[in-house]
């Protein structure tokens, strides 16, 4: 068995690339599953459209529409979403870490299974605690108690700047909360995700995203066979 995780910014292709390993690790007759967070549980779809969309009409009917306002003025992004402070959100989406490894992960991993999971714990630090701010003591405690000490033996960090990223994401429907945040908070993001890795390079697998996609596959896969083999 073997857990992999893709983590990144905004428009580093981590979920395109974790799409591939999954279609690859099926075609070469792997057993495995791809995994979302937060998703793939009931409680985390239901937290994921609360935290961080869909982009359009979750909260209309109760929240501002996102029709043009009667005044005439122009709509404003953070209206879209409704306001969570920062505390909340890492609250909420360790909820949703927490069902999904005791419903999906580690029954996956029991059966010996190749899972490969869009985010985990990782984004958390990344995020709340270095984009926002919050006690990385904290969040690291708290990750140790949803995760029940399930640690992936491969993070792929699809890494590219911020600026690049966010152009990728914006005007596409996968665009959440987070794209209208200021460019310092994907900074600080980055950071966090480089730090982790330089903290564990023996786990962690860093690629330029910016890199072509069929050569981000390739770097991603020998690294993998490795750890398959």
């Amino acid at each position: 068995m073997s857990f992999i995780v893709f983590e990144g910014g905004e428009g580093g292709g981590k979920s395109t690339q974790a799409r591939i390993l999954y279609g690859r690790l099926c075609q070469k007759r792997h057993r495995a599953r791809l995994l979302h967070e937060p998703g793939d549980t009931a409680l985390g779809e239901a937290l994921r459209r609360l935290v961080t969309g869909p982009r359009q009409t979750l909260f209309s009917g109760w929240r501002r529409s996102l029709t043009q306002p009667l005044d005439g003025s122009q709509l404003v992004a953070q209206d879209i979403w409704l306001p969570i402070t920062p505390v909340a959100e890492l609250l909420l989406f360790a909820a949703a870490r927490a069902q999904l490894v005791e419903e999906q992960i580690k029954p996956l991993l029991q059966r010996n299974l190749v899972v490969v999971c869009d985010r985990f714990a990782y984004s958390t630090v990344a995020y709340q605690g270095y984009g926002h701010g919050l006690d990385l003591g904290f969040i690291s405690s708290l990750n140790a108690l949803v995760t029940q000490g399930v640690k992936p033996d491969l993070v792929v960090l699809l890494d590219i700047e911020p600026t690049k990223g966010l152009t990728r994401k914006r005007g596409t429907a996968e665009m959440s909360k987070f794209e209208v945040l200021e460019a310092d908070f994907h900074r600080r993001v980055r950071d966090g995700y480089l730090t982790q890795a330089n903290a564990d390079p023996e786990h962690w697998l860093v690629v330029d995203a910016g890199l072509p996609r069929q050569k981000v596959t390739q770097l991603i896969w020998q690294r993998v066979e490795k750890l398959l083999g």
